[in-house]
């Protein structure tokens, strides 16, 4: 595409005056889906077209974990198919960091209690400050946690799948050497896609590798970490505690001893609340916009082979 094209742009499967706005100020114009050359689309793959144009050279998904596309065998070879990874990095961010600053200060336990339990509680109220914080998959959600960590007093240990440094992180390690981790860091934030490399990467041997003050907070998918595993290292104090905004199974069970146990903190995939979800995504949508017409690389191309 030349620099001085304008990029057609079918909005689906409705329109979004926000999104549409996006396309708009990223120099794109809205088309129907016959006379259009990039697709926009703001559902799931149960409602994406059978088929797309031969004209159709860029599809942008409305989420970052694009699982169930890939599962659909819609993503092709043919045109370049990006996610909103990145999209909604703050919003995650801010809740991965109120999940562990809550877990480590002991507010799951606390907020439980029903009487006055200073001398109890007291012992497993730990700080931020001075802790070393591995992100397990330091992309856009773990570069956004980093100035709120080091705020903290924390310093971080990124571990990302090329190891080059991360910009913040006191260190940066590539996922190859991800065994390193687990008896290092005084606390993890799981925020890798999930990938069967990454199914069960926290496991009973990780678990049993960790600090018994460890905290583990998982805002990535809930296939990370084993439940069965899980369950019984907070039962018997294994390590310290675990905050999940995700869950396998997902929905958690009202009858799961999750919900239950005193250092188990879980919250309802709700990292990424809907307030201000579509503006985040319409951003996004800008950008690459932006770069297709200009024939730049757009953000958040998807990888077949790697599976985000």
């Amino acid at each position: 595409m030349s620099n001085t094209s304008v990029p057609r742009i079918h909005l689906g499967p409705e329109h979004e005056a926000v999104l549409a706005g996006g396309i708009e100020r990223g120099g794109g114009v809205l088309v129907p889906l016959a006379e259009a050359d990039a697709v926009v689309w703001t559902q799931g793959p149960g409602t994406f077209p059978a088929r797309l144009p031969d004209s159709v050279r860029w599809v942008q998904l409305p989420y970052a974990g694009v699982e169930p596309w890939l599962a659909a065998g819609l993503v092709d070879n043919q045109r370049v198919w990006t996610s909103a990874a990145g999209a909604y990095a703050g919003t995650v961010a801010e809740h991965a960091t109120m999940l562990l600053l809550a877990g480590v200060r002991g507010l799951a336990e606390q907020a439980r209690a029903t009487s006055w339990r200073k001398g109890e509680i007291d012992a497993r109220v730990g700080t931020l400050h001075g802790a070393t914080v591995a992100i397990v998959g330091c992309g856009g959600i773990g570069r956004a946690m980093i100035p709120l960590l080091t705020a903290f007093g924390a310093q971080v240990l990124a571990v990302t799948r090329s190891g080059v440094p991360v910009p913040g992180a006191a260190e940066t390690i590539p996922a190859s050497r991800t065994a390193e981790i687990w008896s290092r860091a005084d606390h993890f934030v799981i925020a890798a896609p999930a990938t069967a490399d990454t199914a069960h990467l926290v496991d009973a041997d990780t678990l049993a590798q960790m600090k018994p003050t460890a905290w583990i907070v998982n805002v990535a998918r809930g296939t990370l970490v084993d439940t069965e595993a899980l369950v019984p290292a907070l039962r018997d104090n294994t390590i310290g505690g675990a905050a999940l905004d995700v869950t396998d199974p997902e929905p958690l069970p009202a009858d799961h001893p999750l919900w239950t146990l005193p250092n188990a903190l879980i919250t309802p995939h709700i990292a990424n609340p809907p307030l201000g979800l579509t503006r985040a995504l319409a951003a996004h949508v800008t950008a690459n916009v932006e770069r297709f017409a200009a024939g730049d690389k757009l953000l958040a191309v998807i990888d077949t082979e790697r599976g985000y």
